[in-house]
């Protein structure tokens, strides 16, 4: 069990799971840029995670709920929690906002099982579903919260323990995420795995 002070962000397992250096960028070396596709994340965001709560149909929605687990070591804030109330019908489910549409990738769906995980731990329930609602689409996309989904997450909060504690920045593995970066310019992939000396001698060659 990890103590209040050892907690780190949720928010950076998909930053780690799509790309180590990224991750350490954004967590380690405190290094950020905004972006068209960061603004308007964070424009879309600010109209859900408005503290509050409705409740229609029996299913009552809290947005901004905060979210901790002591056993894998994170916290965050769920853009919106759904709670259905009545016998068989009783369920808890997060609900993720992203700007965007749909991934092949796990980016997503590894956030929103880590709110899962936080939400079992905090309420001492299981939770089988998470959802996904994007603003391109504007549709919810459910997640069924596999064994596969959990124990990524798990690996990935032990990974980012280990990497934090590590206090180093991983070498850039370059491929076609980096044009798609928003530090892409901070990281500089192209010269980032090479030793200083490595690097002025090419350059002293070129000039």
């Amino acid at each position: 069990m990890y103590t209040e002070d050892e907690l780190l962000a949720l928010s950076g397992l998909q930053h780690l799971a799509y790309c180590e250096r990224q991750w350490a960028l954004i967590h380690l070396e405190k290094i950020w840029k905004d972006s068209i596709d960061t603004v308007r994340g964070n424009y879309f965001h600010e109209r859900v995670d408005m503290a509050g709560y409705s409740c229609v149909d029996g299913v009552r929605a809290e947005r901004g709920v905060h979210l901790v687990s002591y056993s894998l070591g994170l916290y965050g804030v769920a853009d919106i929690v759904e709670y259905g109330v009545g016998g068989a019908d009783s369920y808890i489910r997060p609900i993720e906002y992203k700007v965007g549409k749909p991934k092949v990738e796990d980016w997503d769906r590894i956030q929103a099982t880590a709110q899962v995980l936080c939400l079992e731990e905090m309420h001492g329930k299981t939770i089988t579903t998470a959802s996904l609602f994007y603003g391109e689409t504007r549709r919810r996309e459910y997640i069924e919260v596999n064994e596969k989904l959990r124990s990524e997450v798990k690996e990935l909060a032990e990974h980012m323990h280990n990497l934090f504690e590590a206090e180093k920045t991983p070498q850039a593995k370059i491929g076609p995420k980096c044009c798609r970066c928003s530090l892409a310019d901070e990281c500089l992939p192209k010269i980032s795995n090479f030793a200083i000396e490595e690097y002025w001698m090419q350059f002293d060659r070129r000039q």
